[in-house]
């Protein structure tokens, strides 16, 4: 087909809940049929200003710094970890080379996706449809509803349960 999307990157937005699986899956399978390179993205949301004002309060600014960089580097070892045990779990080939790079970043995660997403000029978005339910029923979050409104490429929400 002529007009065909060209997709070279794309953005696998990750959190820290257990159905990431099946939307990893997507990308990866996306990533060989494209021969695309994949950024990982997870967003760890800021402390609020009232709890940071009471860390504050009983810690140095020095130690709330280095506990927020060891937390940031935890979220980068654990999904790092994930990737060992999926390849293990799956007994898949390890797919690495597909992965440009794994982003760690604070903030709100729908700004955060996108912004980087602008940022490295991604073809498409892959993410998870929610992590929570709402009366029993899976629900999409308003991360996947803010980006797949906002973004300016295609948005690809796979359900992860």
């Amino acid at each position: 087909m002529k007009n065909s999307p060209k997709i070279n990157t794309i953005l696998y937005a990750t959190d820290s809940g257990n159905g990431n699986r099946p939307v990893f899956i997507h990308a990866l399978a996306m990533a060989k049929q494209y021969n695309a390179e994949i950024i990982m993205v997870h967003v760890v949301e800021p402390i609020s200003e009232t709890a940071m004002s009471a860390m504050l309060s009983y810690l140095s600014k020095d130690f709330t710094e280095t506990m927020h960089r060891d937390i940031v580097e935890e979220h980068l070892v654990s999904i790092e970890k994930r990737l060992k045990e999926f390849y293990t779990e799956e007994e898949a080939e390890d797919d690495s080379k597909f992965i440009k790079k794994i982003e760690v970043v604070e903030g709100k995660p729908s700004e955060e996706i996108l912004r980087i997403a602008d940022e490295s000029k991604v073809d498409v978005i892959v993410m998870g449809k929610s992590t929570r339910k709402v009366r029993g029923i899976r629900v999409m979050g308003s991360t996947a509803r803010r980006v797949s409104r906002m973004s300016k490429v295609p948005v690809l929400v796979v359900p992860n349960f």
